[in-house]
């Protein structure tokens, strides 16, 4: 079986996720969530709000590193948020971002920023607890590793460079397909080698 290996930037299919620049809107809560350079989106569209002082007094970010190490949590607290959370990984910071959401009414505003890994667990969270999509903004900012789940033993694997990469869970060889299911916020991988055993292509790095 021949599978072609696609750019990361080639166009993709429907389900691949849209993002957009980051708005400031009119709500009761601004809900921040974001991580690694996803920070230069939440100061830029602090930095448009025109009311900025309002803005941020009703203003929750809740941040993490990202995968590559970038950290911008004391340029974000510096803002003067209402009330501001580093955690020091994306698991560590949805525990806090479900206390949140319990709390939450609507009118409140989302913005998601940093990695599709951060954004599509954040909305999955969001979406789980009733508010509307229109209510959520999403701005891909830093790098492109990609949280994969594989079809054939469920397993998810996090902050996925290579492809084809071998399964962390059962030791597949899989193919990363631009297939995204955002009830999982996770891409697809199967297996590239089902047809011909020990026939994988070499390994590239494709997402950074």
């Amino acid at each position: 079986m021949k599978i072609n290996l696609t750019p990361v930037d080639a166009p993709s299919i429907r389900s691949r996720p849209v993002y957009s620049a980051l708005e400031p809107r009119n709500g009761t809560l601004h809900l921040i969530i974001a991580d690694g350079e996803g920070a230069e989106a939440v100061i830029q569209v602090l930095a448009k709000a025109h009311d900025r002082s309002q803005m941020l007094s009703t203003a929750h970010v809740i941040y993490a590193p990202g995968p590559n190490g970038t950290d911008l949590g004391a340029e974000l607290q510096g803002l003067g948020a209402a009330q501001f959370y580093r955690a020091p990984s994306i698991p560590a910071l949805l525990p806090r971002l479900q206390r949140v959401l319990s709390d939450a009414r609507m009118g409140t505003q989302f913005y998601l920023a940093g990695t599709e890994g951060l954004i599509g667990q954040a909305e999955t969270a969001i979406m789980s607890y009733g508010f509307p999509f229109v209510a959520i903004q999403k701005e891909h900012r830093g790098s492109t590793v990609r949280r994969v789940q594989c079809v054939h033993c469920k397993g998810i694997t996090e902050n996925v460079a290579t492809d084809p990469f071998k399964c962390s869970h059962c030791g597949l060889n899989l193919f990363v397909r631009d297939h995204y299911s955002r009830r999982i916020a996770a891409f697809q991988g199967v297996n590239i080698d089902a047809e011909d055993p020990g026939q994988v292509p070499e390994s590239v790095v494709r997402f950074k």
